[in-house]
């Protein structure tokens, strides 16, 4: 089933702009053209995700926000034609998840859709997840092998988790890159060996037996070696 996701709009090119593209990359689009038709809609029809406009005609953007998140976890992504630190601020302490300024480009905006669809199917999944002799709490960010406790860091913890929900199956660069960096990615380098690394070195440090391995050419694998 197409995830359904809400524009709240109020300029009409920008919100046909958003219905015509989304719609054609798969997704159910609704569009509100102000806050109180957004927030009605979303009752009638709970969204898989909101787009938000900062700046709306009666209630705005940032009471909107409020007000969906009193009663929903549903992904706000705002978007502001401001660049100022504090009206950025502003919206995520409302309950926004991300923020994009106008005029934006259309493959980004995507991208931190498809990043804000994937965490929300994540954190639906069953909270400790286990391979081994990893244990990992994606609830309390704890994890632990053979029953010692691991410190990681945000990005480490993001690349152990990919590997937790896809073991033994290669994940290749460009699907790491994708999943763990997404749109925050600049270009070629190698962040991926750097962080592989160093969670072999935390995961191994009482010598315990490796569990990534590198799959030459291609990526990289959590699996058990019998």
């Amino acid at each position: 089933m197409a995830e359904h996701i809400l524009v709240i709009e109020d300029e009409p090119e920008i919100g046909n702009y958003l219905r015509r593209g989304l719609t054609f990359e798969g997704y159910t689009v609704e569009v509100a053209t102000n806050g109180l038709a957004g927030l009605a809609l979303a009752r009638e029809r709970p969204p898989d995700l909101v787009v938000l406009d900062l700046m709306l005609p009666g209630i705005d953007g940032v009471e909107v926000a409020r007000r969906l998140r009193s009663g929903s976890d549903v992904p706000i992504l705002m978007l502001t034609a401001r660049s100022d630190v504090a009206d950025r601020v502003t919206g995520l302490e409302a309950g926004a998840d991300d923020y994009l300024v106008k005029p934006f480009a259309f493959e980004e905006l995507l991208a931190r859709i498809r990043v804000q669809l994937r965490r929300r199917v994540r954190d639906a999944q069953p909270a400790v997840l286990r391979y081994g002799p990893i244990e990992m709490d994606t609830a309390a960010h704890d994890i632990k092998i053979g029953g010692r406790r691991v410190e990681l860091t945000a990005k480490e913890y993001e690349l152990l988790d990919l590997f937790m929900r896809h073991p033994q199956q290669v994940l290749t660069r460009e699907v790491i890159y994708d999943r763990v960096w997404g749109y925050d990615f600049g270009g070629e380098s190698n962040i991926i060996e750097v962080y592989v690394r160093y969670l072999r070195q935390k995961l191994e440090a009482q010598s315990e037996p490796r569990l990534i391995h590198t799959v030459r050419g291609v990526g990289y694998i959590l699996r058990e070696d019998s």
